[in-house]
């Protein structure tokens, strides 16, 4: 290490100097405020097991793209992450048979666990025929409340094209519900 004019040794620059100690702040901040949102994104989406693993894997990808996240926008880039995060976590299930739907039932569905259960399984079953982009853009907005300038900077359009693109999702949601409705 080169020394300065008194003899001390002056650290090396090109040493890998620590995190800023603003920044590490920041970031943890950011963890605290939004882990139980990102945690709740997916259990809602897959195996609730996996939601912790995941929220902390899009948590390292911010980390390390910590210059790349709006900081006016950081929720929004944030669930753009879980997105992709969770796509790729899909690709690695395998699929599981469906069971079979029992028959029609004359009961409410309030009143009755089993119709209830099977109510939500047609539900599920609509949201899973809407393709992949319209289910996404529902789910942002029933589960975690995003619509207008939230849900485009999340999908990555305008904010016309968030209202249009929700719009639309929720025409094919209702045209999907009617031909599922088994009860």
């Amino acid at each position: 290490m080169p020394e300065d004019s008194e003899g001390r040794a002056e650290p090396d620059a090109s040493a890998s100097a620590p995190e800023p100690l603003d920044e590490r702040g920041w970031f943890e901040g950011v963890v605290r405020e939004y882990a139980g949102a990102l945690v709740r994104y997916f259990a809602r989406r897959g195996p609730r097991q996996d939601a912790e693993d995941l929220a902390a894997e899009v948590f390292a990808t911010a980390w390390r793209r910590r210059a790349d996240i709006p900081r006016e926008a950081v929720l929004p880039w944030l669930y753009r992450t879980a997105g992709f995060t969770l796509a790729n976590h899909r690709r690695k299930l395998v699929d599981l048979p469906v069971e079979t739907v029992p028959e029609r039932g004359t009961s409410a569905v309030a009143e009755d666990p089993e119709l209830s259960l099977l109510f939500d399984a047609e539900l599920r079953g609509a949201l899973e025929s809407v393709g992949e982009r319209d289910r996404r853009i529902l789910l942002l907005h029933a589960w975690e409340g995003l619509d207008g300038a939230e849900l485009a900077a999340v999908l990555g359009i305008s904010r016309s094209g968030a209202d249009a693109a929700l719009s639309r999702a929720r025409a094919r949601l209702r045209e999907a519900w009617g031909e599922r409705l088994a009860f």
